[in-house]
């Protein structure tokens, strides 16, 4: 193996490892690295692990955590797997405004859409356009914590991978002239 390919692979091993142990210890609701997980992986790894990390780090968490109404987990899933799509547009055009506006749009889908869906498909809610309001009424904290958690993930993973990709660069650089 390449060392691109230790890289790729123990960045993806450690993104994976990160999002699951997010997602089991104490945290806020919705405060998780999954959307950041997306969005770095994008940036860094590729389009493709965009996708099968965050799915696979939410995965392997609800594993533990148990898993609930398959419409409602379909909709968090789905929402995770546009994110993923959303995170290419980051990779295309870089830069730390386009980034933070990507996460924000990121958090705005997930509440939009899941909220969406808890209304349609669980019993809490009156099946009308005033129940919808009010699901998402009372996501307000839920998105709160996500949008929050979404930026301050980002801005740590993004972070890590400049303070490695900087570090390597300046390795590379050391090797090459001594």
């Amino acid at each position: 193996m390449n060392r691109s390919t230790v890289f790729i692979f123990l960045a993806a091993l450690s993104l994976i490892l990160f999002g699951v142990l997010a997602r089991l210890l104490p945290h806020a609701p919705n405060a998780t690295p999954i959307t950041a997980i997306a969005f770095a992986s994008s940036i860094y790894l590729g389009k493709r692990w965009s996708l099968v990390l965050p799915i696979g780090a939410l995965l392997l968490s609800d594993m533990v955590i148990g898993f609930y109404d398959w419409r409602i987990m379909a909709s968090v899933y789905g929402s995770f797997a546009l994110i993923g799509c959303w995170s290419w547009v980051s990779r295309k055009y870089g830069g730390i405004f386009p980034i933070f506006l990507s996460v924000m749009g990121a958090s705005l889908l997930f509440f939009f859409i899941t909220n969406g869906a808890v209304w349609l498909f669980s019993p809490w809610y009156e099946k009308s356009i005033f129940g919808l309001l009010y699901s998402y009424e009372l996501g307000i904290p839920f998105f709160r914590n996500m949008f929050m958690g979404d930026v301050m993930y980002s801005a740590f993973l993004l972070g890590v991978f400049e303070l490695v990709r900087a570090g390597i660069r300046t390795r590379s650089h050391a090797v090459k002239t001594a």
